[in-house]
């Protein structure tokens, strides 16, 4: 059944005519004895109608013909008095009529709720005062949240309340069952006037919740740049801690949500402690679990490093780490503007999200290669991609990754016959570490796998030369094909160096920037045998 909305046909007579302030009519019913005490569907009763409805007249008539001493104390079913009904709806006559008939003013809801509650969520100002003449009592909780009536004044912006209740004893600092307090409730909703008043009492600006957050931080997430304005003018902490992990500040709250006005101002004044050091988090992370990209640029462009510290809170190594966990790509250019170290697990994200000319970028870019505690991890992730080697894996090695670090036996019986076969051209397959060995001696064993005819030979003389030639140059030299391309040697050795033969008995596309080096050095060489053929005849 429906507590709140009224239905006509199960109002008593005696109900309705309360409801419409027809004291003539009720003065009639109540003399031929009709009941005044039935309830409707709601639980309210001829008083109650007579109080929502500010029919003053009516409900001291009630009053009068009570049918018992509890009548004036009965609540509908949702707990509601003719006291809180009356304060509800600003009937300061009603509130004036049943305190004194002797109503208690602070007699409460089902839900906890005071009438003086009530007429200040309402923003009844001379009903508070009439109930605080009568000893409504200011303090302690006045609805189930434990806000205390303070705490509404301030989210509703009455600050003629908020100075009453001041005036009357309302304590500035009480708190609600989460620790705020009306100076927080104020920050939170942008309730600026409110926010002022309550500073100006001398209300705590860097109070903390039971969950360590400030006003500061709670103006700053919600985005109300002007309360950040007061609150700093006043003296507010920009560098007090708001979480129980001992790292979050207002930075980062403005920096997770976009709040770019707010971070401007909060940047100059924020210590860079939270920038690197272990066990905090630097505002860079908070700007990328938002997505924010304006905000992110313009922490890296006041100093912030693109790099930060290894954040457990999140479960990432890096900012760029947790780019790809939040899947927010179009972070990674301004990333790469300012200067991020790129570390060779971040190949292992590109892979793992298919992102392949991202990954052959990084590698340009002089991104580290997988190695130590980073190997396992990116091995995993390239197993996943391994149908689509082509696409990576001949750049990974031609940049001087060394094959033998994926050959694990995990790798061995998790990749297709092809991709082995594939990665051993880039070895030594007669000098493999013995370990290799006996897992591709297993594997060959127990699936159908056919190794290359000339596997089961020494690799020649200018396989080896290449290998140690590619070893001796390092992977700095090799990201790119330019420096091999600058070798004093023919066009064709250059193409050996650089896999060609390989590349293209495996059917992997040629990159353009090697194509063209090479359609480069081949023109050159032909310029320059040209040109000696011309001073040849010259002579």
């Amino acid at each position: 059944m429906d507590f709140t909305e009224a239905y006509s046909d199960r109002c008593s007579t005696v109900g309705l005519a309360a409801r419409e302030g027809n004291v003539k009519m009720l003065r009639k019913l109540i003399k031929q004895g009709y009941s005044l005490d039935v309830p409707d569907n709601r639980g309210w009763m001829p008083i109650h109608e007579a109080a929502a409805h500010n029919a003053s007249e009516c409900l001291r008539l009630l009053i009068d013909a009570a049918p018992s001493d509890n009548y004036i104390n009965s609540k509908t079913f949702e707990g509601m008095g003719a006291l809180h009904l009356s304060a509800r709806c600003g009937s300061l006559e009603n509130v004036g009529v049943l305190l004194e008939a002797g109503v208690n003013a602070d007699e409460v809801t089902t839900e906890a709720t005071t009438a003086l509650f009530l007429a200040v969520e309402n923003g009844h100002v001379e009903v508070v005062k009439l109930l605080l003449q009568h000893g409504a009592n200011v303090e302690g909780p006045h609805s189930w949240s434990g806000w205390n009536s303070l705490h509404q004044a301030a989210f509703q912006g009455y600050t003629e309340i908020i100075k009453i209740l001041l005036e009357k004893g309302a304590s500035i600092e009480c708190k609600d069952d989460f620790g705020i307090t009306p100076l927080f409730v104020a920050a939170q909703y942008g309730k600026l006037e409110s926010l002022r008043v309550l500073v100006s009492h001398g209300a705590d600006i860097n109070c903390q919740a039971k969950d360590r957050a400030t006003p500061l931080l709670i103006a700053a997430q919600e985005g109300h740049a002007k309360c950040v304005e007061l609150l700093l003018s006043k003296g507010a902490d920009p560098n007090l801690y708001c979480n129980e992990d001992n790292w979050q500040l207002p930075i980062h709250a403005a920096a997770e949500m976009g709040h770019k006005n707010i971070l401007e101002m909060l940047i100059p004044i924020t210590d860079r402690i939270c920038d690197r050091e272990k066990g905090k988090v630097s505002p860079v992370y908070s700007a990328v679990y938002g997505g924010n990209k304006e905000c992110l640029e313009m922490l890296l462009k006041e100093g912030y490093s693109p790099d930060a510290q290894e954040c457990l809170s999140f479960d990432c190594r890096s900012p760029m780490c947790m780019v790809f966990q939040k899947k927010f790509f179009n972070l990674i250019g301004i990333f790469l503007k300012y200067g991020i170290t790129l570390l060779g697990i971040n190949l292992g994200y590109c892979l793992c999200h298919e992102k392949f000319t991202l990954f052959r970028r990084f590698l340009k870019l002089g991104c580290s290669l997988p190695s130590g505690d980073q190997l396992s991890e990116f091995i995993s992730y390239a197993v996943k991609a391994h149908e689509d080697y082509k696409e990576w894996l001949p750049h990974l090695l031609l940049a001087g990754f060394n094959p033998v670090n994926l050959l694990f036996r995990f790798w061995i019986y998790s990749v297709s016959e092809d991709v082995l076969n594939f990665i051993l051209e880039f070895t030594n397959w007669k000098r493999l570490p013995p370990a290799v060995e006996r897992d591709l001696s297993d594997y060959k064993e127990k699936f159908s796998w056919t190794p290359k005819s000339h596997f089961a030979f020494i690799p020649s003389l200018s396989h080896l030369c290449r290998l140690e030639i590619r070893s001796i140059l390092t992977s700095e030299r090799l990201r790119s094909d330019r420096f091999i391309r600058d070798l004093p040697l023919p066009a064709c050795l250059q193409d050996y160096l650089l896999y060609l033969d390989v590349l293209r008995a495996s059917a992997v596309p040629e990159q353009e920037d090697c194509l063209g080096q090479r359609e480069e050095a081949v023109h050159s060489a032909t310029t320059s045998s040209s040109e000696d053929a011309e001073r040849r005849d010259s002579l």
